[in-house]
Protein backbone atom coordinates (compact mmCIF):
# COMPACT_ATOMS: atom_id res chain seq x y z
CA UNK A 1 0.00 0.00 0.00
CA UNK A 2 1.32 3.56 -1.18
CA UNK A 3 1.57 5.82 2.04
CA UNK A 4 0.13 9.11 2.21
CA UNK A 5 2.35 12.14 0.87
CA UNK A 6 3.37 14.92 2.61
CA UNK A 7 2.21 17.99 1.75
CA UNK A 8 5.60 19.98 1.36
CA UNK A 9 6.08 23.25 2.73
CA UNK A 10 7.63 26.58 0.84
CA UNK A 11 11.73 25.66 0.06
CA UNK A 12 11.08 22.14 0.58
CA UNK A 13 10.46 18.47 -2.02
CA UNK A 14 8.29 15.81 -1.33
CA UNK A 15 10.55 12.49 -2.53
CA UNK A 16 6.81 11.56 -4.05
CA UNK A 17 7.54 14.36 -6.79
CA UNK A 18 10.62 12.94 -7.55
CA UNK A 19 10.70 10.64 -10.94
CA UNK A 20 10.47 6.89 -11.79
CA UNK A 21 13.49 6.60 -13.61
CA UNK A 22 14.85 8.85 -10.95
CA UNK A 23 16.39 11.82 -12.11
CA UNK A 24 20.07 13.03 -12.55
CA UNK A 25 21.34 16.15 -11.32
CA UNK A 26 24.43 18.63 -10.23
CA UNK A 27 24.29 19.92 -6.86
CA UNK A 28 26.43 22.95 -5.74
CA UNK A 29 25.90 22.99 -2.71
CA UNK A 30 28.69 22.42 0.11
CA UNK A 31 28.94 18.76 0.99
CA UNK A 32 31.06 17.61 3.87
CA UNK A 33 31.95 14.19 5.17
CA UNK A 34 33.23 13.26 8.89
CA UNK A 35 34.97 9.84 9.16
CA UNK A 36 37.01 9.48 12.68
CA UNK A 37 37.35 12.95 12.97
CA UNK A 38 38.98 13.77 9.66
CA UNK A 39 37.31 15.51 6.42
CA UNK A 40 36.81 12.55 4.20
CA UNK A 41 34.99 14.51 0.88
CA UNK A 42 34.76 18.92 0.73
CA UNK A 43 33.20 19.51 -2.20
CA UNK A 44 30.41 21.55 -4.36
CA UNK A 45 30.63 19.56 -7.39
CA UNK A 46 28.30 16.82 -6.08
CA UNK A 47 25.82 15.33 -8.45
CA UNK A 48 22.16 13.90 -6.86
CA UNK A 49 20.05 11.03 -7.94
CA UNK A 50 16.00 11.83 -6.76
CA UNK A 51 13.56 8.71 -7.25
CA UNK A 52 10.57 8.16 -6.26
CA UNK A 53 9.59 8.01 -2.23
CA UNK A 54 13.48 7.95 -1.65
CA UNK A 55 15.65 10.66 -0.39
CA UNK A 56 17.89 11.87 -2.65
CA UNK A 57 21.59 10.08 -2.77
CA UNK A 58 24.44 12.56 -3.14
CA UNK A 59 27.62 11.24 -5.79
CA UNK A 60 30.68 12.96 -4.61
CA UNK A 61 33.55 13.63 -6.96
CA UNK A 62 36.68 11.01 -6.79
CA UNK A 63 39.02 14.12 -6.96
CA UNK A 64 37.17 16.08 -4.15
CA UNK A 65 37.41 12.70 -1.87
CA UNK A 66 40.81 11.67 0.03
CA UNK A 67 41.08 8.17 -1.55
CA UNK A 68 43.58 6.69 0.51
CA UNK A 69 40.93 6.15 2.53
CA UNK A 70 38.92 4.44 0.21
CA UNK A 71 39.64 0.58 -0.18
CA UNK A 72 38.04 -1.33 -3.48
CA UNK A 73 36.20 -4.47 -2.24
CA UNK A 74 34.89 -7.52 -4.07
CA UNK A 75 30.99 -6.32 -3.27
CA UNK A 76 28.96 -5.80 -5.91
CA UNK A 77 25.38 -5.16 -5.97
CA UNK A 78 22.93 -3.73 -9.24
CA UNK A 79 20.52 -1.56 -9.32
CA UNK A 80 17.81 -1.61 -12.67
CA UNK A 81 18.11 2.06 -13.60
CA UNK A 82 21.88 2.85 -13.00
CA UNK A 83 23.46 -0.69 -13.58
CA UNK A 84 26.43 -2.40 -11.19
CA UNK A 85 27.48 -0.63 -8.94
CA UNK A 86 30.87 -1.50 -7.01
CA UNK A 87 31.88 -1.06 -3.35
CA UNK A 88 34.79 0.76 -1.42
CA UNK A 89 35.35 0.29 2.34
CA UNK A 90 36.32 3.11 4.27
CA UNK A 91 39.53 2.92 6.47
CA UNK A 92 40.36 6.31 8.82
CA UNK A 93 43.08 5.09 11.33
CA UNK A 94 41.75 2.26 13.34
CA UNK A 95 38.15 2.58 12.07
CA UNK A 96 36.99 0.53 9.03
CA UNK A 97 33.46 0.78 7.62
CA UNK A 98 33.24 -2.19 4.97
CA UNK A 99 31.28 -1.32 1.73
CA UNK A 100 30.79 1.98 3.46
CA UNK A 101 30.53 3.38 -0.56
CA UNK A 102 29.42 2.42 -3.08
CA UNK A 103 30.44 3.47 -7.46
CA UNK A 104 29.23 2.94 -10.72
CA UNK A 105 32.42 2.34 -13.14
CA UNK A 106 30.10 1.69 -15.87
CA UNK A 107 26.78 3.07 -15.52
CA UNK A 108 24.09 2.81 -18.21
CA UNK A 109 22.91 5.34 -20.58
CA UNK A 110 21.33 8.37 -19.17
CA UNK A 111 23.71 7.93 -15.80
CA UNK A 112 26.99 8.82 -17.76
CA UNK A 113 28.08 11.25 -15.77
CA UNK A 114 27.79 9.02 -12.41
CA UNK A 115 30.98 7.34 -13.61
CA UNK A 116 33.39 6.41 -10.36
CA UNK A 117 31.30 9.07 -8.38
CA UNK A 118 30.81 7.95 -5.02
CA UNK A 119 27.85 7.69 -2.50
CA UNK A 120 28.44 6.95 0.96
CA UNK A 121 26.22 5.81 3.76
CA UNK A 122 25.79 8.62 6.20
CA UNK A 123 24.97 6.14 8.90
CA UNK A 124 28.18 5.39 9.27
CA UNK A 125 30.00 8.73 9.63
CA UNK A 126 30.52 10.88 11.82
CA UNK A 127 28.36 13.24 10.01
CA UNK A 128 27.36 14.40 6.54
CA UNK A 129 26.74 18.12 5.90
CA UNK A 130 25.32 19.97 3.31
CA UNK A 131 25.52 23.80 3.74
CA UNK A 132 26.57 22.89 7.04
CA UNK A 133 23.40 21.08 7.71
CA UNK A 134 23.68 17.49 9.16
CA UNK A 135 21.81 15.27 7.19
CA UNK A 136 19.83 11.90 8.60
CA UNK A 137 20.11 9.07 7.24
CA UNK A 138 17.32 6.99 5.03
CA UNK A 139 16.63 3.92 7.29
CA UNK A 140 17.42 1.00 6.40
CA UNK A 141 20.89 -0.36 4.89
CA UNK A 142 19.41 -0.31 0.69
CA UNK A 143 19.28 3.01 -0.32
CA UNK A 144 21.67 5.17 1.04
CA UNK A 145 19.77 8.78 0.75
CA UNK A 146 20.44 12.30 2.71
CA UNK A 147 17.70 13.77 4.28
CA UNK A 148 17.53 17.23 5.29
CA UNK A 149 14.86 20.17 6.87
CA UNK A 150 14.03 20.33 2.75
CA UNK A 151 13.20 16.61 2.09
CA UNK A 152 9.69 15.37 3.05
CA UNK A 153 8.38 11.94 2.63
CA UNK A 154 7.23 9.22 4.37
CA UNK A 155 10.55 7.71 3.13
CA UNK A 156 11.22 4.31 1.84
CA UNK A 157 14.17 2.23 3.19
CA UNK A 158 12.58 0.91 6.50
CA UNK A 159 10.51 -2.25 7.19
CA UNK A 160 7.36 -2.76 5.42
CA UNK A 161 8.45 -0.31 2.75
CA UNK A 162 9.71 -2.56 0.19
CA UNK A 163 7.23 -2.68 -2.16
CA UNK A 164 6.78 1.09 -2.24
Amino acid sequence: MRPQRIEPGPGQESVWDYPRPPRLEPCTKQIQVICNGLTLVETRSALRVLETSSPPVYYLPPQDCKMEHFLPTTHHSYCEWKGQASYYTIQVGERKIVNGAWYYPRPTRGYEALANYIAIYSSHMDGCYIDGEKVQAQEGDFYGGWITHEIIGPFKGGPGTYGW
